[in-house]
């Protein structure tokens, strides 16, 4: 049995022999078309397509047994309405498909002036030419109903084309359009997203979200798709979770519930509105749930009872005492680490011959000493100028100075000034008397 027999007998298909073809078109619409002639395609490939007024140019998107799937889901029948292909679209078929592509952006501006002379209350966001140029389509959104037919007859009167309106919703716009979203990829109704389903604010409370308009709307100004991504996961953890629809009474006041972690299940409580918030467990709330009800109330929001709270301090306490001796032990071995190697542990000399050879600093031995050895001198300690008498005298300004013959005292002799208040006179030398 070779490998493709038994692909064909485990149920495989070797050969997708699914002759619909998917193809898209401008702004993500996608539409199927049969392959009638089996044509060898590609996804990417661009093809030219049958449509009800002429033709029309898309590319392969998806091929084989992935479109029997798709079909499935969108609920497309298999039947005589789904048109075939063509052939491959040649260079003259796409050069054709691009002077058509050309005329979109000038016909969107002056559509707009137009529906704006009419007074018609109708957004207009995208124009679609057809690649044989013979119809345009023009998506508009509205609140209301709208009558256009006076703006049909002016736009295939001024462009000369079969003109078709067509209707879409908010979100359906924004995927034509396109961009990028919040969390930095591509918009998911651009991309992938078909249809849409209703996203309701009831999505945004599960998650415990804050209900902000500007956080939680798209770029189509309607609530996120994304919102129901995981919804369902959000119900499943939120059974778990303690409703606590009144605050907890403890002796330290009535806890306020301000925030809900559901999947790491903690809940945050305020005493008495304070913006100190403090974090307990949905085990412990249910526990202090069942108390309230008895009709007890707990010490606060970690400990039932202050007695609770006295051994967890002194347990407290012990840790850090333990902590303290084992760091105390650590510094001891440092300082024995840092003697000296060459003392013993006694603290005696090891060579008292070297100690007693050395000579005393006796004042015997002062004046045996070199210049520059003896006492060692503070080198922060500046030694103060002594007064020089002669150069006092030699110094000073010649009106002050005074012979021996005018009544002054020598160069040689001492100035002297005069006695303190409280104190005698100095008998020895000259008194000025």
């Amino acid at each position: 049995m070779n490998s493709f027999d038994w692909l064909a007998h485990m149920g495989i298909p070797t050969v997708d022999n699914f002759d619909i073809v998917e193809v898209k078109f401008k702004g993500g619409r996608k539409e199927y078309f049969r392959n009638v002639d089996y044509l060898d395609l590609h996804t990417g490939d661009p093809v030219v397509v049958d449509v009800p007024s002429g033709h029309h140019i898309g590319y392969v998107s998806l091929q084989g047994e992935l479109v029997r799937l798709q079909m499935q889901k969108r609920k497309i029948r298999d039947d005589d309405n789904i048109t075939r292909i063509y052939r491959v679209a040649n260079e003259k078929d796409i050069e054709k498909w691009e002077e058509a592509k050309n005329r979109e952006v000038p016909s969107l501006y002056r559509c707009r002036q137009i529906i704006q002379e009419l007074g018609l209350k109708m957004k207009l966001s995208d124009v679609e030419f057809q690649a044989d140029n013979s119809k345009a389509t023009f998506y508009y959104s509205a609140d209301e109903r709208v009558d256009f037919r006076e703006l049909i007859k002016l736009l295939a009167g001024e462009f000369k084309i079969r003109v078709e309106m067509r209707q879409i919703s908010l979100r359906q716009e924004a995927g034509r359009l396109g961009g990028i979203g919040v969390c930095g990829r591509e918009l998911c109704c651009s991309t992938w997203l078909v249809d849409f389903k209703n996203v309701s604010t009831s999505a945004a409370r599960y998650q415990r979200l804050s209900l902000n308009p500007a956080k939680l709307s798209g770029q189509c100004g309607r609530l996120k798709c994304c919102l129901n991504y995981e919804l369902d996961t959000y119900i499943e953890a939120i059974k778990h979770i303690p409703n606590v629809e009144r605050p907890l009474q403890t002796e330290q006041g009535p806890a306020k519930l301000q925030k809900t972690d559901i999947f790491r299940r903690m809940m945050w409580f305020s005493y008495n509105n304070d913006n100190d918030w403090h974090s307990i467990t949905c085990d412990r709330v249910n526990e202090i749930l069942e108390l309230n009800e008895q009709g007890k109330k707990v010490f606060n929001l970690q400990v039932n009872e202050s007695t609770e709270l006295e051994d967890m301090a002194a347990k407290s306490t012990l840790e850090l005492e333990l902590l303290d001796k084992k760091f105390a032990k650590k510094k001891k071995k440092k300082k024995s680490r840092n003697r000296p190697r060459n003392q013993n542990q006694s603290g005696a000399n090891p060579n008292p011959q070297k100690e007693a050879s050395k000579p005393k600093n006796t004042p015997q031995n002062k004046g045996n000493q070199p210049a520059g050895q003896g006492r060692r001198k503070n080198p922060r300690r500046k030694p103060k100028p002594r007064p020089d008498n002669n150069n006092q005298a030699n110094t000073a300004p010649k009106a002050q100075q005074k012979s021996p013959e005018n009544g002054g005292n020598s160069g040689n002799s001492k100035r002297k000034f005069p006695p303190r208040r409280n104190q005698k006179p100095n008998d020895k030398g000259n008194n000025n008397e």
